[in-house]
């Protein structure tokens, strides 16, 4: 039986676009825990081309902004002995374009916590296809509390 996604695991009935378990027409980015980094495989679609062989920047900030969101997630319930990841969003995030991503095979990510506090941790992330980093990422990831709109909502 494979191993659990973080987000089939915790949030199976999200709906996020990038990795709800529960969108029927998201991206369904699947997080696993691999050491001190957490890691994804994800194939592309000829739907999210940019042009013909080649992945659009909005698709990879979506997988690299929802990865990284996870990672921080995982970590801040490890730091914080947690049953559960607490929900986190997105302060900031920085994508690096570095070439073009082919979509005639899979791509993976990486992301590992550089810096982190009691509710936030910063987040580096790699996609990599064929071989080669093609986009990086680093981002600010926050615990929400009570009363924000995402509080409890994965």
């Amino acid at each position: 039986m494979p191993e659990l996604s973080l987000q089939e695991r915790y949030s199976p009935q999200s709906i996020c676009f990038g990795c709800g378990p529960a969108n029927p027409k998201g991206l369904h980015i699947q997080s696993h825990v691999r050491g001190d980094e957490v890691v994804a495989t994800w194939t592309p679609e000829p739907h999210h081309q940019a042009f013909p062989g080649v992945l659009n920047g909005g698709i990879i900030g979506s997988l690299l902004d929802c990865h990284c969101n996870w990672t921080a997630a995982w970590h801040l319930m490890q730091q914080g002995k947690l049953e559960k990841p607490p929900c986190c969003v997105t302060a900031d995030y920085a994508i690096k374009m570095m070439r073009p991503t082919p979509t005639d095979g899979p791509v993976a990510l990486t992301a590992r916590v550089v810096e982190s506090t009691a509710d936030r941790a910063v987040v580096e992330g790699v996609l990599t296809a064929a071989g080669k980093p093609r986009a990086s990422c680093r981002g600010t990831f926050v615990a929400v509390q009570p009363g924000h709109p995402a509080f409890h909502r994965w």
